[in-house]
């Protein structure tokens, strides 16, 4: 159990150290536009719950995609096309940029807990 609150407690501190980096809140901003796009274009015209929408916006994005739900109308179809072509990069950068800031992170600890160990 520990283990997983630790992964939790450095995803948070990966995350606080990556919004130091103008390329990183950039990419969080972009994310959070285009979820919020998708959330009120089907909330809108596929007339599904706000929670339903922001759902299907999210597994479509990160192209999990479970098939539980599927735009009934035409244009919500050629809209889901569409904002998958266009979301997925945007996503695919982020989570990217999340685990080469989490890299980063590791790396500078293990750097201080060598110089830690070594000037004693």
């Amino acid at each position: 159990m520990s283990i997983i609150v630790s992964n939790i407690f450095h995803f948070f501190g990966t995350f606080i150290h990556g919004m130091k980096d103008a390329k990183f809140r950039s990419l969080l901003f972009f994310v959070i536009i285009i979820l919020l796009i998708g959330t009120a274009f089907y909330h809108r015209i596929e007339h599904w719950s706000w929670l339903d929408s922001f759902y299907f916006s999210s597994i479509s994005l990160t192209t999990v995609g479970y098939g539980d739900m599927v735009p009934k109308t035409d244009i919500g179809k050629l809209f889901t096309v569409f904002y998958i072509f266009s979301g997925v990069g945007v996503i695919l950068s982020f989570v990217t940029s999340v685990a080469n800031k989490a890299h980063e992170r590791r790396a500078i600890e293990s750097e201080l807990a060598l110089a830690k160990k070594y000037h004693r």
